[in-house]
């Protein structure tokens, strides 16, 4: 794959996780800028991006497989994929010439370090931070998005089951995870920053339900179901210590730190947070049959 020279003076922006839901957003908001953007993707045949964004592939859970991602980048957005490559990722960026890392982190990093997350979050932080880059650490909380996953059940039924019905957090809009990424990596000051994202309001699961059916039209139902029953069907397809910190974050183990309100999207991009539904309502089409 050939990559364009990037004209000498001109910054050129790498964003990893592009076709994720925060990646997507990213791309869109430096395109719209007018910034020089690439997108990393594992298959470009498949991306769909405006034509002016460059499309790369490479795969992070190969670190070898990023020499053309790199080349010609001065600043990184970094989603990454599992814990185990980090410091590998970060050397190779720094060799390629990378100056400044937006990297994706955790709330559970400054939360619950003691959970797989927060453990894992952490270890990608002192990564980045000991690569000798420059870095902004951002530590979203719960997102809107992982919503989808109710998807089949409410297109199955329209009945939804989950714990912890009426444990309430302060949900954040991917948009607004994007719109911080934007100004971290166009924007100085933001250097050796830690930013703590979350929504505007707490919202629980039952509540989150209701704005999606208030967004689609119909009347669903929220099923509540034991940690316990959630835990056997989480085990189906992940680790026993993932389903731990997952059942954690969302009301096994909660603080006040978790459930709190914090106004840093608003102090970082000048506007406040999305709400939840607004979020259901912009992904109303999802949730429809």
């Amino acid at each position: 794959m050939v990559i364009p020279v990037v004209p000498e003076g001109e910054m050129m922006i790498l964003v990893t996780g592009a076709t994720g839901n925060v990646g997507s957003e990213l791309v869109e908001l430096l395109h719209r800028a007018d910034f020089p953007v690439r997108a990393l993707t594992r298959d470009a045949g498949k991306a769909r991006f405006p034509a002016a964004v460059e499309v790369v592939e490479g795969d992070l859970n190969r670190p070898e497989s990023l020499a053309a991602a790199f080349k010609g980048v001065d600043k990184v957005f970094l989603v990454l994929p599992g814990p185990g490559q980090e410091s590998e990722i970060a050397a190779a960026a720094r060799s390629a010439g990378v100056r400044h890392v937006v990297l994706i982190s955790s709330g559970a990093a400054g939360t619950h370090p003691e959970l797989m997350i927060g453990r894992s979050s952490l270890q990608a932080e002192s990564a980045v931070a000991e690569s000798g880059l420059s870095w902004t650490v951002l530590r979203p909380g719960q997102f809107a998005s992982n919503r989808k996953q109710w998807i089949p059940e409410i297109k199955g039924g329209g009945v939804v089951h989950a714990p912890y019905g009426d444990v309430q957090l302060p949900t954040v809009h991917p948009a607004d995870i994007a719109a911080v990424g934007f100004s971290a990596l166009t924007e100085e000051g933001h250097e050796g920053r830690t930013y703590a994202l979350t929504g505007p309001a707490p919202i629980s699961p039952r509540e989150q339900l209701a704005a999606i059916g208030a967004a689609i039209g119909r009347e669903l139902t929220f099923q509540e179901v034991t940690p316990e029953q959630a835990a056997d069907q989480m085990r189906r397809f992940m680790p026993e210590e993932m389903v731990e910190s997952l059942l954690g974050l969302q009301g096994g183990v909660l603080t006040e730190a978790d459930t709190q309100v914090l106004p840093t999207v608003e102090e970082v991009t000048g506007r406040p947070p999305r709400t939840f539904a607004r979020w259901a309502e912009e992904n109303a089409g999802a949730f429809r049959s």
